[in-house]
């Protein structure tokens, strides 16, 4: 290819790139009356409630290649998660879904943005307040 045919499609194919690359990280804020929304959300509020009400939704909702992290920076799987909520011995109180909204990227890619509390007791026994906020994709 000359050097002149190269200056006139460079641009082109540059432009075309970051139309492409912009495009794709474009989202939009799910309606409240979306029902994938609605259903994401709800299931958002079902994991949050787990540790009070040991329902066992990550055995549903979660991926059986999920990685999370843990609030001390740790890894765990989804069997960590289940098995951790089963758990009877850490019963919670006060578990709840403070907020949550969806966000959609194309048709096969949402992010769901949110906080959630509880009060847990600590290995000293004593009560202590937690706040999580999170990002669920």
């Amino acid at each position: 290819m000359s050097v002149s045919r190269l200056k006139r499609v460079a641009p082109v194919v540059f432009g075309f790139i970051t139309f492409v690359a912009a495009y794709g990280q474009q989202g939009r804020w799910a309606a409240g009356d979306n029902a994938t929304a609605k259903f994401m959300v709800d299931a958002e509020r079902q994991w949050a409630e787990a540790a009070c009400t040991h329902n066992k939704i990550a055995e549903k909702i979660l991926a059986d290649d999920f990685q999370g992290t843990s609030t001390e920076g740790e890894r765990y799987t989804k069997s960590e998660e289940a098995a951790d909520t089963a758990d009877l011995s850490k019963t919670a109180r006060d578990c709840r879904l403070i907020d949550a909204k969806a966000r959609f990227f194309g048709d096969d890619l949402a992010m769901v943005y949110g906080s959630e509390s509880s009060v847990r007791k600590a290995k000293d026994g004593a009560e202590k307040s937690r706040c999580l906020i999170w990002t669920d994709t």
